[in-house]
């Protein structure tokens, strides 16, 4: 039998699974950089207002390091440095959670190994989670080029932009081919997955930030994205770095797969002791164990994000000052106070988002304990379900509050730093972070109800996270109505230290959240477990 019989086969099944998340995935991603080249034309309708936009930005390492350098002053130039960079941390995400979900959960499942009982061959499911999960990233840059080339933009540039896109979608997607072959839990393999996607982000902010260290960027394929110049002389050389990349990784991750047993992992886990620790007699001891990690790494991720934040809004300040058109921008976003309390009131609503990520993981744990039959052996003994539930509720819940926290001293105490006055930064900074929690309750929450009600459309929380991403980020650039911003519950926040702090929506906010969390308990309370 050829290695490959079935592929075919477990390609359309894996369509037929992900027929929800495949469309929203698509949508999401291609209307980014179409909308904003559209929104674009209507903010800088002239050369010279284009261009003095592109002089204040362009010259600043705040700027270089947050969205990557800006290369041209056309709608397309624009457009590509604005989203280009986002664009591609969202595709190496999605990728990263493709090949994953369809690879190592369903060896950890069982699924593959029923599926290997038939004339399935040896690297038939890999090769299939590799082919839907590139061709979703064809799809998405042919609709991203059809869309900005339908806008007037050149076409040359509007096929680098979607080519960057595809090359991107292949590469992460060897990267999360190659985390599956390593780890025998599907969770570790997304957490490797996705830190090194955000690894190759930081590299990126390093060289894009700092004069003469550009170089760095050359190491990550987030930093290629950028190099590959849509709309400013296209360098179409550099797709070649994504082809070798993605050919040695997805190499070695077949290699990998094909010598390994099915189920088990490159690196197998380590024995654990004789006796049990007397913390598994607890579910919180339990939850604490397989939670622990994911704390530890989110919160250190954010809080070196937080540094770069503030060691930024030094520079904000200066630069926005010199260009009105930007600095009423920023004030949409903050009120019409310090340009520099708008740049934290916009930095921590972007911390807040992250790890508003990090909830609904550690929510949705509670799906993947039901999946592989491990909380049915929970729930056998005499231990309640809601006090199941809530082992790992908790960490939704007190998980954002640490990496806030975290965040916004580590940023805080960076620009108080530079200005000479931590004393006063460092609460100022960690008052706009913790302000932002009632909306992050609210989205793990919703991810809670989902779960204890329909658990099978408990992914549908990512969907949400993303609506409240697209809203938060480019629904005032985009000019979009009122009433579908208020939907996003970050819409709500009062934007400190722009603003005077306001307890009523945080209150109101809570509310929901609770409500939102009674919702969910209630219903796992009641249905059966496990359900699909």
């Amino acid at each position: 039998m050829n290695t490959l019989d079935g592929t075919g086969a477990l390609a359309r099944l894996i369509l037929r699974l992900d027929r929800i998340r495949i469309p929203i995935w698509i949508f999401v991603l291609s209307i980014l950089p179409i909308s904003t080249a559209s929104a674009f034309e209507g903010l800088y309708p002239t050369d010279e207002s284009r261009a003095q936009f592109a002089s204040t930005v362009s010259a600043n390492p705040a700027f270089n390091a947050l969205l990557g350098p800006l290369y041209d002053s056309s709608i397309g130039g624009l457009t590509a440095w604005r989203v280009g960079t986002l664009l591609a941390l969202f595709l190496g995400i999605m990728a990263v959670l493709s090949v994953v979900r369809h690879t190592r959960d369903d060896e950890e499942t069982g699924r593959r190994e029923l599926l290997g009982s038939t004339v399935v061959g040896r690297h038939a499911p890999l090769a299939a989670a590799l082919l839907v999960t590139s061709t979703i990233g064809l799809v998405i840059g042919s609709v991203v080029t059809l869309g900005l080339g339908g806008l007037g933009l050149p076409w040359a540039g509007s096929i680098a932009f979607g080519a960057a896109v595809f090359a991107v979608t292949l590469t992460f997607t060897a990267v999360g081919a190659l985390a599956a072959q390593l780890t025998q839990a599907g969770s570790t393999a997304r957490g490797l997955g996705i830190g090194l996607v955000g690894l190759f982000f930081l590299l990126r902010m390093a060289g894009d930030a700092t004069d003469g260290l550009d170089w760095i960027s050359w190491l990550s394929p987030i930093g290629w994205f950028t190099r590959i110049r849509p709309f400013a002389g296209e360098e179409w050389w550099v797709l070649a770095l994504f082809a070798v990349f993605t050919a040695i990784v997805t190499g070695i991750a077949m290699v990998m797969s094909a010598r390994r047993d099915v189920g088990e992992g490159a690196f197998p886990p380590r024995p654990g002791p004789a006796r049990a620790s007397r913390s598994f007699r607890s579910t919180s001891g339990l939850a604490w164990r397989l939670q622990r990690g994911s704390l530890l790494g989110w919160t250190i991720g954010l809080a070196v994000l937080g540094s770069v934040y503030g060691a930024a809004a030094d520079a904000v300040g200066d630069i926005l000052a010199d260009n009105p058109q930007m600095a009423s921008i920023f004030e949409s976003l903050g009120g019409t106070q310090s340009l520099t309390d708008t740049f934290f009131s916009a930095a921590v609503g972007i911390i807040a988002l992250v790890a508003t990520a990090y909830s609904i993981r550690s929510v949705l744990k509670l799906r993947g304990e039901e999946d592989t039959l491990r909380a049915e052996l929970v729930l056998a003994t005499a231990t309640p379900r809601t006090r199941h539930a809530w082992s790992h509720l908790a960490y939704g819940l007190l998980g954002p509050v640490v990496i806030l926290a975290t965040a916004g001293v580590v940023a805080g105490a960076t620009y108080g730093s530079i200005v000479g006055d931590m004393s006063e930064q460092v609460p100022r900074v960690l008052g706009a972070a913790m302000s932002q929690l009632p909306a992050v309750w609210v989205v793990t929450g919703v991810t809670m109800t989902l779960y204890g009600l329909v658990p099978r459309l408990s992914s549908i929380a990512w969907g949400v996270l993303g609506v409240c991403v697209l809203f938060g980020q480019l629904g005032q650039i985009l000019q979009l109505p009122e009433w579908l911003l208020d939907l996003s519950p970050f819409s709500h926040i009062p934007l400190v230290p722009a603003e005077d702090f306001t307890a009523t929506p945080l209150i109101a906010l809570v509310g929901i959240a609770v409500v939102f969390v009674v919702a969910g308990l209630v219903g796992f309370g009641r249905r059966d477990i496990p359900q699909s």
